[in-house]
């Protein structure tokens, strides 16, 4: 009667015991790296963006990035719609060479995670994996007014739209335009100007040289004959007056 009534007792602490050893023997959640491909493809307008991704080898350098499962700083990824694409002047991508295609693509991306309300205190000019802003040649700023975010790059004026994905290791947002960084799209300075040629000397005319050669003998001349017409005319005012007395 005793062991009947201690049978379902023995039951619940092996069942108990059996529980918590598969709990602790059970396989970790399987990691899934983030895709920006797959993210962008999501998002259904990013049409031209990927096309460029794919071109430059971003998108493979982002995704190795991504395949950790804690990667240091995360990224933040600014992705310009197929409108914004739409809205550049015919010829601006065709006109870019292979190297500065990927300065373009990776001034788009920054190489620290930033959250939406992160901009706010953002401190300017951000980095961008283009190259050190601090120098003047990729400057990208933003510049927040309540809840809205906008991007300025010297040459254009942009707006966060949206938000298009967001985890702990990348963050995606939409922007009305496309980025075009000063150091590609900026002003080309005026050319310095050349140095002036010095002034050549005019020769002089050998008719001129003789004729102001023949002036010049010609008044010495003239002074000879004053000085002995005066002494002359000395000399006899002085008989004159000896001849007198």
């Amino acid at each position: 009667m005793t062991n009947q009534l201690l049978f379902p007792f023995h039951f619940l602490v092996f069942f108990f015991l059996c529980t918590k050893t598969f709990a602790q023997i059970a396989p970790a959640p399987v990691f899934r790296p983030d895709n920006i491909t797959k993210i962008l493809e999501k998002g259904g307008q990013f049409t031209s963006f990927i096309r460029l991704l794919k071109a430059t080898k971003v998108d493979d350098q982002l995704n190795n990035q991504l395949s950790t499962p804690d990667p240091n700083d995360g990224l933040t990824v600014f992705a310009p719609s197929d409108n914004a694409f739409s809205s550049l002047k015919p010829g601006t991508l065709n006109s870019l060479s292979d190297r500065e295609k990927l300065q373009l693509v990776q001034f788009h991306v920054l190489p620290t995670l930033y959250s939406a309300s992160q901009f706010q205190t953002a401190s300017n000019p951000l980095r961008t994996q283009a190259g050190d802003a601090k120098s003047g040649r990729f400057p990208l700023n933003v510049i927040t007014s309540g809840n809205q975010v906008n991007i300025t790059t010297g040459v254009v004026n942009a707006t966060v739209a949206n938000a298009v994905f967001s985890d702990r290791r990348i963050a995606v947002y939409q922007v009305d335009q496309v980025l075009l960084p000063l150091q590609i799209f900026g002003p080309t300075p005026a050319p310095a100007p050349a140095p002036a040629k010095p002034e050549k000397d005019v020769p002089v005319s050998p008719i001129a040289s003789k004729g102001d050669a023949d002036t010049h003998s010609s008044g010495a001349m003239s002074l000879k004959l004053h000085s002995m017409a005066m002494f002359s005319f000395v000399s006899a005012l002085f008989w004159v007056i000896l001849w007198s007395l």
